[in-house]
């Protein structure tokens, strides 16, 4: 379960956004949906990603969030001795919808696709 309890303490604030995006860049990869928001490779890497926020709007009991991610992929090969498969790096960018409990910091993340 992710949690954003810095992001929540900051809300109504002129932080929000920055507070956001850093304690999303924080979390694990693992934890957000960007091996299904692959586009141009087949496994995401190691490295660290990067968050846009886009929007942010209040609902009932909770904050909604749009969110873009850029981070890496490679395609991946068979790791032959032979293989031909290049292990270059591609950009990647999916958007996420981040739904952020009020009352618990409790969110839940969703792959938008379009």
């Amino acid at each position: 379960m992710i949690r954003l309890p810095q992001s929540l303490n900051a809300w109504e604030t002129p932080g929000f956004r920055d507070a956001l995006k850093l304690e999303i860049e924080q979390l694990d990869a693992g934890l957000l949906p960007l091996q299904q928001g692959l586009a141009v490779s087949s496994y995401v890497t190691e490295r660290p990603f990067q968050v846009m926020i886009l929007s942010v709007r209040e609902e009932a009991g909770s904050i909604q969030v749009r969110a873009g991610i850029f981070y890496t992929g490679v395609i991946a090969g068979c790791s032959c001795a032979d293989d031909p498969t290049p292990v270059d790096e591609l950009n990647e960018y999916c958007e996420v919808q981040l739904v952020i409990d009020r009352k618990t910091a409790e969110t839940t993340v969703t792959l938008l696709v379009d």
